[in-house]
């Protein structure tokens, strides 16, 4: 976006609107991209090229993901933001089949340009007989070449994460009706439900269970944002949100360290496979048995209360920060692109690929110190090449004067 559209929306913006929740939108996101792209370790076997996390390899690592594992901050932010435009759509007359088709929509454009892009350069991989078959098969032929899902693949990784977010939006009018009929009832079942199933998925050995806690884990923090898109936050006391930090830390802390399952004798090898407790990490990696993500866990649960009363007690100091033109015209400019980035960030990872590895770069199979010292290098010459000016919602097509018009009604939409 022009410079001169970052000033008219900053000089529009309304007293009412809430400018962190933009903040945290756009700060989740660059957190997940900039992850992704310091923590991968590269292969290129037999023609094939694809990533995998750091994080189960290098001591320590798993730590930062209990600081940087910001999906349930996003989730929250779509909580919020799904209950306030479903309550302007209703008020302009529109159905909820109606908000749910343009919320759809604004996921679904971008990433199909996304899927248009890579289709043209599979037909051509396949055309020229460049890279080696990788699956998935359809009918005995491997649609990919090249490139290996799934996890965090180069380059769809980022589509899983749409798809199922975009599950979250669809189901956005029941969890809203659920949220103002039974409040604090809808959470509370949500908590129970992934205690119920990490229990009889681990403890009871019937795996199949756990993944009701892709619903229960997933759609906690969205409803926990439906009390802050009402307004119910501004009256917590800070004392819940301090709660909600001991909890979700307190919580990790004993689920994770062997020493409190160690009552439970030589089963508890049965029930957390290599391990007897629940893993540090919360992201799925290639060399741990048991995964926090895949499908989410208690912990997964517990790290998204913490974060979530750690960003609300920040919320005053921080919304006082924005109020400032500098830092908002950034946050307005970051939101801009956000999704774009987002999309194509391991397209971009896979042409660093090609540019670094034939000069030596990224060949380390383990995260030794030489592959610590390329990460600052790697940061860098992703940062310069990708998008940082190229508005990422589905307006993008629209002339500049529409799109910033457009994009100064929505301003005014999601603002209380």
């Amino acid at each position: 976006m022009a410079a001169v559209g970052i000033d008219e929306l900053a000089g529009a913006t309304p007293a009412t609107r809430d400018r962190y929740v933009d903040f945290l939108r756009a700060l989740s996101i660059l957190v997940v991209v900039v992850g992704h792209w310091t923590i991968a370790i590269i292969s290129w076997d037999g023609g094939v090229i694809r990533s995998t996390s750091a994080v189960g390899k290098a001591p320590g690592l798993w730590l930062a993901t209990w600081v940087c594992q910001v999906m349930p901050i996003f989730f929250f932010v779509g909580g919020y933001a799904n209950l306030v435009a479903y309550d302007s759509a209703r008020r302009r007359g529109d159905s909820a089949l109606a908000f749910m088709r343009d919320r759809a929509r604004r996921l679904l454009l971008p990433a199909s340009v996304l899927l248009a892009v890579w289709a043209v350069v599979q037909v051509v991989l396949h055309l020229t007989d460049t890279g080696a078959s990788a699956g998935p098969s359809i009918a005995g032929v491997d649609l990919l070449r090249g490139v290996r899902p799934p996890g965090q693949t180069i380059p769809f990784g980022p589509l899983w994460f749409l798809g199922v977010y975009l599950v979250v939006v669809c189901l956005s009018p029941l969890t809203i009706a659920l949220h103002r009929r039974f409040r604090w009832a809808v959470p509370i079942v949500m908590v129970v439900g992934t205690v119920v199933s990490d229990a009889i998925g681990f403890l009871g050995e019937q795996d199949g269970i756990r993944y009701l806690n892709v619903v229960f884990v997933l759609l906690l923090p969205h409803q926990l944002g439906h009390f802050y898109g009402d307004g119910s936050v501004d009256r917590w006391p800070r004392r819940a949100l301090w709660g909600m930090v001991v909890v979700g830390l307190g919580g990790l802390v004993l689920a994770t360290n062997p020493w409190v399952w160690r009552l439970a004798g030589e089963e508890r090898f049965a029930w957390f496979p290599g391990i007897g407790h629940y893993p540090r990490s919360l992201l799925g990696t290639d060399v741990e048995s048991v995964s926090n993500a895949y499908p989410p866990t208690i912990c997964f649960m517990l790290v998204g209360l913490w974060l979530i009363g750690l960003m609300l007690l920040l919320r005053p100091r921080l919304t006082a920060w924005l109020q400032q033109p500098g830092p908002w015209k950034a946050t307005i400019a970051g939101n801009a692109w956000i999704m774009t980035l987002f999309l194509w960030h391991m397209t971009a990872y896979l042409m660093a690929i090609l540019v670094l590895w034939p000069l030596g770069f990224g060949q380390e199979t383990e995260p030794s110190g030489r592959w610590w010292l390329e990460r600052p290098l790697w940061i860098v010459v992703l940062a310069s090449s990708s998008p940082a000016s190229s508005p990422s919602s589905a307006e993008s097509s629209e002339p500049a004067a529409a799109s910033r018009r457009r994009s100064c009604q929505d301003h005014q939409i999601c603002g209380r």
